[in-house]
């Protein structure tokens, strides 16, 4: 039995609010299809994000003790030319058509001007929303609310198995799994390669270590590639993989969730001997698929890539 909208409670999320918000994206992912089911663990760790301010950018709406709607703004820390504010959320099935979405939206844009106001105020601010490419209901939304697509992400996935595809690692480089040693090299390969990308600004070192506190960071399937004569790190492939979604389909899928190569070194195989070797430790420590989204306009070539290392299109995206 549902309850009038004007009945709900809405207030800011709280970290003991994780086990509902993980089931309420879970009831969301039914109708919506992002590919993503969550556990506890991993609601929690999105709502214990450095770029979260719970009090001031988050909004939950409940039913009891059930949450039925949500609405959270990412602000960022570092900012190149334009502070981008990621606006999320979302309402139970049994809950919509009754307003909850574009009030949850609106509280989203507000929470990201306020947000912006605090941290960035003399930049341009922009607001984005990401969603499944075929849901009607959520771009009716956004449309309302003034906002038009601007990006297009495909998400692509790999079968593994015999379909893996040999991919030498180019002459003079060396490969290397990721440790403790080498993260700060990750980190800063990372931030230097995300300039390159629409809305991407550097990961400052205490959201880099909840990226990699997830329990969802496979290190054993990360690597870094180095140039044998200089020692300078040159691409690196991070990998992640969520039991929830095992869980939830039976499937155990192997993410890779960030590529880089130094822009001096594009074009001359290092993403693709990255994603090779990673798709065949993968396979070998018995995943059953591989996963990864690219952006339309990616200025490394990802989509071509992607498919001649045997990615096929699984859904789209807009942002």
């Amino acid at each position: 039995m549902t309850v009038d909208a004007a009945e709900l409670v809405r207030r800011p999320i709280a970290p003991g609010d994780a086990a509902s918000l993980a089931e309420l994206l879970n009831a969301i992912e039914v109708v919506d299809v992002f590919g993503e089911y969550y556990s506890e663990e991993d609601a929690a760790d999105q709502i214990n994000a450095p770029t979260l301010d719970l009090a001031r950018g988050t909004v939950g709406v409940f039913a009891g003790d059930r949450m039925v709607g949500y609405s959270s703004a990412a602000h960022k820390t570092h900012v190149e030319d334009v502070h981008r504010v990621t606006v999320s959320g979302g309402v139970h099935p049994r809950y919509r058509r009754r307003g909850l979405g574009a009030e949850l939206l609106a509280a989203g844009i507000a929470s990201a001007k306020a947000l912006h106001a605090l941290h960035h105020p003399g930049l341009p601010l922009a607001v984005d929303a990401q969603n499944n490419a075929l849901n009607d209901g959520a771009h009716a939304c956004y449309r309302a609310a003034g906002m038009t697509p601007v990006r297009w992400y495909a998400h692509l996935r790999h079968p593994l198995g015999a379909s893996v595809a040999d991919a030498p690692l180019p002459d003079g480089l060396v490969l290397e799994g990721y440790s403790a040693d080498n993260d700060a090299e990750f980190l800063a390969l990372g931030n230097e390669t995300v300039l390159d990308r629409w809305g991407g600004v550097p990961m400052p070192p205490e959201q880099w270590r909840a990226f990699l506190g997830w329990s969802a960071f496979r290190p054993d399937l990360s690597f870094l590639l180095r140039d044998a004569d200089s020692g300078a790190a040159v691409g690196m492939l991070l990998t992640y993989s969520w039991d929830a979604d095992t869980a939830a389909t039976g499937v155990r899928d192997a993410h890779l969730l960030r590529i880089g190569t130094r822009r001096t070194w594009r074009r001359r195989g290092v993403a693709g001997a990255l994603i090779g070797h990673a798709l065949r430790r993968a396979r070998d420590a018995g995943f059953d698929r591989a996963s990864i989204e690219v952006d339309a306009d990616s200025p490394e070539g990802a989509n071509g890539l992607d498919e001649r290392a045997g990615f096929t299109v699984a859904r789209t995206e807009v942002r």
